[in-house]
């Protein structure tokens, strides 16, 4: 039997049922996210991008932990937790949304997937979405149920991920529209399969249902997709800032609120319901909010790797605000970059300095995303 390498900080970070199989496949680096390993490395950073947008990459994303809400209540619940209006999300259907607190911050960005009238999840980014919907709901006189269920999804994506899923699903899993999801099994693997996914690609996220069966559905998968190109890999910092997608901690926090992203689209302060954090939304819209995000281009040799810092950004000597998310675009051939800024100064075209860990660098501000800014590759059907 192969020897697994031992990673780890101790029990208190949990391992994915799909953990040995990435290392058998090559994982050498992984990071924490929702208190747990995810894969980071699997060599060359650029060589995965390409993987990703020539051929089709498979992740283990099982950190995107699952917050389930049940009960009779369970519509009226969710609809508290977000100012996305969701009156219209049909059984089967996903949408992005954001998690906001009582001062209209945002406490995640996470998909939500409609399972049935009364059954959602909310498939999260990097923050503890169950303990603050536990919290919400003990006070809230709804009848709801919530917890974590036994759920980990992969991740595959890539143009040639429609290909791989028709070998593993039939043709009819090619009717699966953008942002909808469907009940399914493989060889008897209990999964629901949803048309998302973290790569501003084609893609799609399979949710694994019971934990037992990793090992078995990786490798079920890998098998399916190896004559297509398929390659076990990571999310792709490079595509991601291409496709000006956020990581939460990163670009986006308690302290941001959805306006200074330009993410006004989801928030709804029309609607009857009144969701955490209504009045601190109307009001920051009223007024106008105080940051914007923008992109950037910075003009200096090839990054080598994403940052690990903020980066102080300058105008005419004086801090203007900061570089949230950087990397070198081997596509595009150019230092890009996602960046948060005083809202009098986001004007497209500007020029501006980047304290880099090499020193003061221009930059200019341009808009984003940088590549495919309609998300057509992402919804081609």
């Amino acid at each position: 039997m192969t020897q697994i390498a031992d990673f780890g900080f101790g029990t208190q970070i949990r391992k994915s049922p799909y953990f040995d199989a990435t290392v058998r496949w090559g994982a050498t680096g992984f990071s924490v996210y929702n208190h747990m390993y995810i894969p980071r490395d699997f060599g060359n950073p650029e060589q995965n991008f390409w993987n990703l947008v020539n051929d089709a990459i498979l992740c283990d994303v099982a950190v995107e932990r699952q917050v389930e809400i049940t009960g009779p209540d369970a519509a009226k619940f969710v609809q508290m937790l977000t100012p996305r209006d969701l009156s219209k999300m049909a059984v089967g259907q996903c949408k992005y949304i954001l998690i906001t607190n009582a001062d209209g911050g945002i406490l995640n960005d996470p998909i939500l997937l409609r399972l049935a009238e009364n059954h959602f999840w909310i498939s999260l980014a990097d923050s503890d979405i169950l303990l603050w919907a536990q919290g919400v709901a003990i006070h809230s006189g709804m009848d709801v149920h919530i917890c974590e269920p036994d759920v980990s999804p992969l991740q595959l994506q890539g143009p040639k991920s429609g290909l791989i899923m028709q070998e593993l699903f039939g043709d009819s899993i090619l009717d699966l529209k953008y942002y909808w999801l469907r009940e399914v099994e493989l060889d008897g693997i209990p999964l629901i399969v949803s048309r998302t996914g973290w790569s501003s690609e084609l893609g799609y996220e399979i949710y694994l249902r019971d934990s037992a069966y990793g090992d078995t559905l990786w490798e079920r998968i890998m098998a399916a997709g190896l004559p297509h190109g398929l390659k076990p890999g990571h999310t792709s910092s490079i595509r991601r800032i291409e496709g000006g997608m956020l990581s939460y901690h990163a670009d986006a926090d308690i302290n941001t609120n959805p306006f200074e992203l330009g993410y006004d689209r989801l928030v709804n302060l029309d609607i009857e319901a009144e969701f955490i954090g209504k009045a601190a939304l109307r009001r920051i819209k009223e007024a106008g909010p105080r940051r914007k995000q923008i992109g950037l281009v910075i003009d200096c040799a090839p990054l080598q790797g994403p940052n690990t810092t903020f980066w102080v950004i300058t105008q005419d000597g004086a801090e203007i605000g900061k570089v949230t998310s950087a990397v070198y675009s081997p596509r595009l051939e150019q230092n890009i970059a996602l960046a948060m800024v005083g809202a009098e100064h986001a004007v497209t075209g500007a020029k501006v300095e980047v304290v880099t860990k090499s020193g003061p660098t221009p930059a200019t501000i341009v808009d984003f995303p940088f590549y495919d800014p309609k998300k057509s590759l992402a919804a081609a059907s």
